[in-house]
């Protein structure tokens, strides 16, 4: 058992078939209710910034002297970009004082989200992805996290009344 393997299967997840990285982002959401329990918003945020760094590392070390830089095991880039994409629904049960889970709509909305500019990959998200290294790997799916949050904020104000 490897611990590069571990972080950058997220406990195996990878594993999963089909569709890999959307196992991947199911991971992320229990894991994120978990942190956001436990730390709240800035600690989702700090344990995503440790994830993200550990996730370059283990990407580099699973893929070394291998053609495939970004094979569909390695989900630790969903988890990243997909804990990204529920920091405004995260930060707004802060804010509120409800339970995260009482967002759920906005969950619901942050794993679409994130999954359709994972998927599509158009514009910064994709050339982060054709930059074939681990940097590369983690970055497209943290623009795609970003993408998703920015989306999940624009709906929930239009939700909200603004």
């Amino acid at each position: 058992m490897r611990v590069s393997a571990l972080i950058a299967t997220v406990f195996y997840a990878g594993h999963l078939r089909p569709a890999p990285g959307t196992w991947g982002s199911l991971a992320a959401l229990p894991l994120a209710w978990l942190v956001a329990e436990r730390a709240g918003f800035l600690g989702l945020l700090f344990v995503g910034a440790i994830c993200f760094f550990a996730g370059v590392w283990a990407t580099d070390e699973e893929t070394k002297g291998k053609d495939n830089h970004d094979p569909s095991e390695i989900v630790i880039d969903e988890l990243v970009g997909q804990w990204i994409a529920l920091l405004p629904v995260i930060y707004g049960a802060n804010m509120m004082q409800v339970e995260t889970l009482a967002l759920w709509p906005g969950w619901i909305t942050a794993f679409v989200l994130f999954r359709f500019f994972d998927i599509t990959k158009f514009g910064p998200i994709g050339w982060a992805d054709r930059r074939n290294d681990p940097l590369g790997v983690m970055l497209d799916d943290v623009i795609a996290g970003v993408f998703a949050a920015i989306g999940v904020l624009c709906l929930a104000a239009l939700s909200h009344g603004i």
